[in-house]
């Protein structure tokens, strides 16, 4: 694709910069080795398998794609459609190996391209294509990588016969169904037992989900596709886990599945022993449970209970070696998420935990904000005393893996990205090829109102004090996602935007994560009203800061949530904001999934107020500023239906707006397209502001 302005052609070449830099990183088990993921430079977008011996820090490459399979075209379309969805699930675009499974030790690795399945010998970087029944999706190795478990034809196989492991019963088969894997964050579906004597399966059975179809009026000669989707208030998929022995033998495990229709992780403890999270419809409940392979009894370990939702905290509920319980918990003045253990709370009010990576030196790994939520730090919080140890170090977003006595520690900083591993003493950086960020952004951080909100604003490089701006409000604000912080990737496109002639304004109003459970509760059965007054009080407020804020001229950009509050804001505010570009908005929730919406609305049966009043359908008639609606039509989560709807509504009221369809695009807008859109959107709002 061609792009015409040096930023966004550079951003396009380099994957939004991401090309060439390490990703999966997955360490052994004693900590001396690690695999991951990685093109060859900057502007390569085909991702290979590396191996990082940490006591020689000598480089190798395990599996290179254009070697294993030359002729293969990195199309999409090419791949099963399995491995298609789940790539958009993981919100993966780079041609080459998606992702792979290895060994504790790391000594083999499995992985698939385009259907075909492939077992290397990490040692020797030698690899074997494995015969399979079908195109092969999510490949995994038993405990000494003699046998693989892949999934083909909606059937788990195993490499060493010819008939699946699984019985044709008409379901689907050792895969994450929809609502897991992009809601819940549970991306699997088949688990091998340590004694490779048996898998853990997931069976879904979607025949109760109404269908969504996609086609490309580009090529009008090709059917349409069918896609199972979970609707707000309608059935989920019927979800089981069944332990499937290589002897033939099946069991089912028991719990109440009605009651507990989500499976929100599941995986082995030791041969004789499962644990599985499992959660309420609302989410309001969540157990871990105990499982017995060999009966499929269970029995509950852990209860969290909310009367909004239980917040995914990931790395719990969980159970560590010596038995305690460790879960997800308010602090007691309700200011901090935290963890407990054995229902001891274990951190403060100032600390927001976001993640429990693992152990490390006998104490917690976890990652946590303190004091200002732009930043997230890493530190070690000993299960005994609470003490906490911080381990990195300035502004930044800094995350972590961890095995062994090694640490891999990855800090994002206005300077820029950096990954350092901490092995034996030693201290060296992981190789990343990806090119340097064009810009150092400064941007200015404020927290506003008697809310505190965050907040920030970008001005164009050289700006001269005194000279008004236009107004770009730079939009998420939705649940689970955090906007502003400091990592420096999301600030280069805002700069570029100022760079254009804006200042760009970014707010995290209520109902986004990481500032405390009641900010992130308010928007609890109305989405819209918080939004809205939220980002509205912080405009004005920055604007007494920041004179050179020009309110008469506001524009507002946003996608998939953020294309909701686009549209919703010249909708329904026009006093505010004078032009809107939309991307992939959910014009009605009633249309959207079951996790996540029920999880903040409720069933739309219980609450339809709420539904009316965060629907953009009936607002149509009432739109008077220019709006541009943007949508993918082979987007399969926010579908396509969504935005023509708005649309049909605001034709037959007579309202003039701009609709831009892409044809055969996905809700990730990958190779070129999210720059192509973006130039579209700035010759919009320079034609709309002036």
């Amino acid at each position: 694709m061609t792009h015409t302005d040096p930023f966004l052609a550079l951003s396009a070449r380099t994957g939004r910069f991401s090309y060439g830099a390490p990703r999966a990183v997955t360490l052994a088990a004693d900590g001396s080795r690690l695999l991951f993921l990685r093109s060859t430079g900057s502007e390569d977008p085909v991702e290979r398998l590396w191996l990082l011996d940490l006591t020689t820090r000598q480089e190798h490459l395990v599996a290179d794609p254009a070697v294993l399979a030359p002729h293969r075209t990195g199309d999409p379309a090419d791949l099963p459609t399995l491995e298609r969805r789940l790539r958009e699930r993981l919100r993966l675009w780079a041609p080459g190996i998606g992702s792979f499974a290895a060994t504790a030790d790391l000594a083999v690795a499995v992985f698939a391209l385009d259907g075909r399945l492939f077992r290397t010998t990490v040692a020797t970087g030698s690899s074997t294509e494995l015969p399979v029944a079908g195109p092969a999706f999510d490949p995994r190795p038993n405990a000494d990588g003699s046998l693989v478990a892949y999934v083909t034809g909606g059937a788990l196989h195993l490499t060493d016969r010819a008939e699946p492991l699984s019985p044709a019963d008409g379901a689907v088969w050792g895969v994450a169904e929809f609502a897991a894997a992009e809601e819940l964050g549970r991306t699997r579906g088949h688990w091998w037992s340590p004694d490779g004597r048996a898998l853990l399966a997931a069976r879904i059975d979607e025949s109760a989900l109404p269908l969504r179809y996609f086609a490309d009026p580009a090529r009008p000669e090709l059917a349409a596709e069918s896609f199972a989707y979970p609707q707000a208030g309608g059935p989920n998929v019927d979800l089981q886990l069944w332990v499937l022995g290589l002897d033939g033998s099946r069991v089912r495990l028991a719990w109440d599945t009605a009651a507990f229709p989500y499976v929100c992780a599941a995986g082995w403890e030791g041969d004789g022993e499962l644990l599985l999270t499992v959660a309420d419809r609302l989410q309001q409940t969540v157990l871990l449970l105990s499982a017995d392979p060999a009966t499929g009894r269970t029995r509950e370990l852990s209860r969290t209970v909310d009367e909004f939702w239980v917040d995914d905290l990931p790395g719990t509920p969980a159970r560590l070696d010596d038995g305690r319980l460790l879960t997800a918990a308010d602090t007691p003045g309700g200011d901090a998420r935290g963890v407990a253990l054995d229902g001891k709370i274990l951190t403060d009010e100032r600390t927001q935990v976001r993640r429990v990576v693992g152990r490390l030196r006998g104490r917690l790994l976890i990652e946590a904000g303190q004091d200002d939520p732009a930043d997230q730090h890493v530190f070690l919080l000993d299960p005994d005393s609470g003490a906490l140890t911080r381990l990195s170090e300035g502004p930044g977003v800094h995350s972590a893996v961890a095995a062994g006595e090694t640490l891999l520690l990855t800090s994002a900083t206005p300077a820029g990205i950096e990954r350092r591993l901490h092995f034996q003493g030693a201290e060296f950086a992981l190789p990343d090829h990806a090119a340097a960020l064009p810009h150092q952004v400064t941007p200015q951080l404020a927290r506003v109102t008697e809310l505190g909100l965050p907040t920030a604003v970008v001005y164009p490089r050289g700006h001269v004090t005194g000279r008004q701006l236009p107004v770009l409000l730079d939009v998420y604000g939705g649940p689970g996602y955090q906007a502003v912080a400091n990592e420096p990737r999301r600030w280069q496109a805002r700069q570029w935007w100022a760079d254009q002639g804006f200042a760009v304004v970014t707010t995290d109003n209520r109902g986004t994560p990481f500032v405390s459970p009641s900010f992130s509760r308010a928007i609890f059965r109305r989405f819209s009203t918080v939004a809205l007054d939220d980002q509205i009080a912080a405009l004005h407020a920055l604007a007494d800061t920041h004179p050179d804020l020009d309110l008469t001229r506001v524009g507002v950009r946003g996608w998939s949530y953020g294309g909701y509050f686009a549209a919703l804001a010249v909708l329904r505010r026009p006093d505010v904001f004078h032009a809107a570009c939309a991307g992939a908005p959910p014009t009605d929730f009633r249309l959207y999934d079951t996790a996540y919406t029920e999880r903040y609305l409720g069933l739309p049966q219980d609450n339809p107020e709420g539904y009316a009043a965060d629907c953009l359908i009936p607002d149509a008639p009432s739109l008077t500023r220019p709006l541009l609606l943007i949508h993918g039509l082979a987007d399969d989560n926010v579908h396509p239906s969504h935005t023509l709807l708005l649309s049909q509504a605001l034709t037959r009221a007579g309202r003039p707006h701009s609709v831009l369809p892409l044809p055969a695009v996905s809700h990730m807008t990958p190779n070129g397209v999210n720059e192509l859109v973006t130039e579209a959107e700035l010759a919009f709002l320079r034609g709309s502001l002036g």
